[in-house]
């Protein structure tokens, strides 16, 4: 029997190689490839920050449940107060590299509010500048990077004073901010100037500035082997990648389609793959990091936006905007696989594995209530005076309930870029006669716009004041101020 000590050292090792080959790598963004997974359980947590009703829903993903939601803030009119003090327009969502801290942008009252995973109580707000976007942990836990959209810096944040400690002056309107796997750089894109910036986590110095193909970016992404940065571009919809190491040299430009979102990667045994919300086609698409070819288009329900892959990478979760749901996707197979009802217009989501480490982790959360109740039409496209019926109707519309109002989100596409167009109430089914003006807007320059208002809209086009009340909602080109004909009008 060979006793040789270091052929026994060669094949011990051989053997725990062997052993370790079958574990698979779920590299969950924002953290590296080497990440070990992280298995579904009960203790895992997905969380959604809901813009109308002012929440943020928690979820367990083991049986898809809802377990109910925090709640920062009440739904309009109320929030309209002098006096009121809670959250407006709860919009982005981070978490700490410990799990144990959620961070939660409110764009509307200029807050973070950092929550404790465990017990959903809010540790501390920290008010910042004008219209904060997104938040995020830097790797090593220190630091929390938030983009001041309104504004042009990011607020630095000490993670364990909750304080401003220091800001990064970037071009106006940092869109969102992730970092390097590695935690050397932070990548900062733009919504309002088309330059994405790279800074040193180190010392908080830009190294250097990528060019974008338009001025917004609501999203960004490393790839969990910090080869690569995606972002999206929402007015044009297009995603770019870039290399994430000097000299950050763009590598691919994609057109992704109308009123593309965020994008999220999930690592399993076939590869790297990005999945992209596409709102203004209802869709997420994927594509492979190494040869960008895209492998998969999924219908996923209305307007998706936020998307986060679970602890494991065998789950993507995906906010539905204007259908108060998320829906889960087994990257498997790419199929929707159940949705959960959520509050109302989620926005950015996260998946927290090990969120709870003990216990039901249900305190402090209440009932979904009002935010659970919501209306949803469709605006089909006009041809040769008629409207033409479709299964995948050009516009989606939602009717958040508010109490005795509604606000109300269309997603619309299938307009001529950059005109400008009013969504209005008409007396006729088909679009015809005076209409009433409840919005202005100008299609971006893929033909798209997310148009929002708020009024007792349900009622009116429901007709629930009485039949002789009704009107028909429509979309319509102006010039001038003036409407033309109806483009669009309302599915019966």
């Amino acid at each position: 029997m060979n006793r040789n000590p270091e052929s026994f050292k060669t094949a011990l090792t051989f053997s725990l190689l062997i052993g370790l080959s079958g574990i698979t790598l779920a590299g969950q963004a924002p953290g590296p490839l080497s990440a070990p997974d992280v298995p579904l359980s009960h203790r895992d947590r997905i969380y959604a920050a809901e813009q109308f009703s002012n929440t943020v829903s928690v979820t367990d993903p083991a049986d898809n449940k809802l377990l109910g939601v925090i709640r920062l803030g009440d739904p309009a009119p109320g929030n309209f107060s002098p006096l009121y003090r809670g959250q407006v327009l709860v919009h982005g969502l981070g978490f700490s590299p410990d799990r144990h801290t959620l961070a939660v942008v409110s764009i509307g009252s200029n807050s973070v509010s950092f929550i404790d995973t465990a017990t959903n109580a809010i540790k501390h707000v920290t008010y910042v500048g004008r219209s904060p976007h997104e938040a995020f942990y830097t790797p090593d836990g220190k630091e929390v990077w938030v983009t001041v959209r309104g504004e042009n810096y990011i607020s630095v944040i000490d993670a364990k004073t909750f304080g401003e400690k220091t800001r990064i002056t970037v071009a106006a309107g940092p869109g969102m901010q992730i970092f390097s796997p590695d935690g050397k750089y932070g990548y900062i894109c733009s919504s309002f100037n088309p330059e994405t910036a790279v800074v040193t986590v180190a010392d908080h110095k830009v190294v250097a500035r990528v060019k974008q193909e338009s001025p917004f970016c609501p999203n960004i992404a490393a790839t969990p082997d910090g080869s690569q940065v995606w972002f999206t571009l929402k007015d044009v919809g297009k995603t770019q990648v870039f290399e994430a190491r000097p000299p950050f040299r763009m590598i691919k430009t994609i057109e992704t389609g109308p009123l593309t979102n965020h994008v999220n990667f999930a690592h399993t045994a076939a590869g790297t793959f990005a999945y992209i919300t596409i709102g203004g086609q209802n869709q997420v698409k994927v594509f492979r990091t190494d040869d960008f070819s895209q492998v998969a288009t999924i219908p996923v329900g209305s307007l998706p936006h936020g998307l986060w892959p679970s602890g494991d990478g065998k789950r993507i979760y995906v906010g539905l905007e204007n259908a108060d749901s998320l829906a889960a996707i087994d990257t498997e197979t790419n199929k929707v696989v159940a949705n959960v009802p959520v509050g109302q217009a989620p926005q950015a989501i996260v998946y927290v594995p090990d969120a709870v480490a003990e216990g039901s982790g249900t305190q402090g959360l209440q009932p979904i209530g009002l935010a659970g109740q919501t209306t949803q039409l469709r605006l089909l496209p006009v041809v040769n005076g008629k409207p033409v019926a479709s299964d995948n109707a050009p516009t989606s519309v939602t009717l958040f309930d508010q109490g005795l109002l509604q606000v109300l989100q269309a997603s619309a596409t299938g307009l001529q870029p950059k005109q400008a167009y009013v969504l209005a109430l008409a007396s006729q089914a088909d679009g015809s006669g005076v209409l009433e003006p409840l919005a202005n807007f100008m299609a971006n320059p893929a033909g798209a716009a997310i148009v929002n208002a708020i009024g007792p809209i349900r009622q009116v086009v429901q007709g629930i004041a009485g039949t002789e009340t009704r009107r028909y909602l429509v979309i319509a080109p102006t010039d001038n101020g003036k409407p033309a004909a109806p483009v669009q009008v309302q599915a019966m």
